[in-house]
């Protein structure tokens, strides 16, 4: 993919999801080819992870160790949990359709990745939201209007279609042409195809 401004790539995201930021905080680094960011929800893909399913808290509490420590491993700040977790991201998803309507995927998306697991601020809870919207230059009232028209509810709808439709299974996922990597490893085997690709 490096050195290629015509290879067809997407990065999938859910900003409910730990493992999406995660891969969010890398993949400028470990992508370095355009990749554009389109925000699908994950509840609605077809192995889409909720973390509503805890069979019990010592699973959980497993679960959070686990990635903190890819947390330190990456070099990523400490994450922080909401205390509401799992939250409802619907807002914040359709803010962040918004926010890709006019050209602020990126930014808002990594400020309101890292309120909910940097700074342990529920997305569920519009205020802080806004403050993400607010860190990248979107005005609270323009990102509460287009949140809630039902085009770009629309246009969320589309995308999570269109993503399931292409192999998207789950959240973090990238789409290099025809391929699809999911998983907290869908970095690493994008960039690999990317290298090959590349030979």
């Amino acid at each position: 993919m490096a050195g290629s401004s015509t290879v067809d790539a997407a990065f999938y995201f859910d900003l409910a999801s730990p493992l999406a930021y995660l891969a969010a905080e890398r993949i400028l680094h470990v992508l370095p080819g355009p990749v554009q960011w389109q925000p699908v929800l994950a509840r609605e893909l077809p192995a889409g992870e909720t973390f509503a399913a805890f069979r019990c808290r010592e699973e959980e509490d497993v679960f959070r160790v686990d990635l903190a420590r890819r947390a330190r491993e990456h070099g990523l700040q400490p994450l922080r949990w909401p205390a509401e977790f799992p939250f409802d991201s619907s807002l914040a998803m359709r803010a962040a359709t918004y926010a890709k309507s006019i050209g602020r995927t990126v930014p808002f998306a990594q400020a309101a990745f890292r309120q909910a697991f940097a700074g342990g601020r529920s997305l569920g809870e519009a205020d802080n939201v806004l403050i993400a919207a607010a860190a990248c230059a979107m005005h609270p009232a323009a990102v509460l209007k287009g949140a809630g028209l039902a085009s770009v509810r629309a246009q969320l709808d589309a995308a999570t279609t269109t993503a399931a439709r292409v192999g998207v299974t789950d959240v973090p996922a990238v789409r290099i042409g025809a391929d699809v990597f999911a998983g907290e490893d869908c970095l690493e085997r994008a960039a690999e195809l990317g290298r090959a690709a590349a030979r």
